[in-house]
């Protein structure tokens, strides 16, 4: 299975003793799965850099530390024209920030690709277009 996870996923990676942060258990279990092999992950172009900019707000220093060990991750990073056309239709479709809906729309362009998202918001508006999963529902890869 291809997997998409946004930042609001892959930074409860680095927040795991942060006061408050849900999920952190399953989202862990992407890396799990990750090295078992059960997933592969692809991402959209913006992810290194979301990724980079809330480290370096929320932890300083080790944020350095951090964005090699997510940089050290098996993932591919998808930048196809088609990808930003359908992120702009889910974006004017469900009134919601581009960046949010370009993972959205990674995942769809491939037949066995899925996002998994922490963005209760987002979800809400957007799961009728399917193939994305909210973290702390059961995992596909679990079924």
């Amino acid at each position: 299975m291809l997997l998409v996870v946004d930042a609001s996923v892959a930074l409860k990676w680095f927040f795991q003793d942060r006061e408050g942060e849900d999920h952190v258990e399953a989202a862990l279990d992407v890396l799990d799965a990750l090295d078992q092999g059960h997933v592969r992950l692809i991402q959209p172009p913006h992810f290194l850099a979301e990724m980079a900019a809330v480290l370096i707000r929320e932890k300083g220093e080790t944020a350095y530390e951090d964005l090699r060990d997510l940089q050290a991750l098996d993932w591919e990073v998808v930048d196809e024209p088609a990808c930003y056309e359908e992120a702009m239709r889910l974006a004017a479709t469900h009134q919601h920030h581009l960046f949010d809906t370009l993972y959205h729309a990674t995942a769809l362009r491939f037949p066995d690709g899925r996002l998994l998202t922490a963005d209760r918001r987002y979800h809400g508006k957007a799961a009728g277009e399917g193939r994305i999963d909210l973290l702390g529902e059961p995992l596909p890869w679990d079924e």
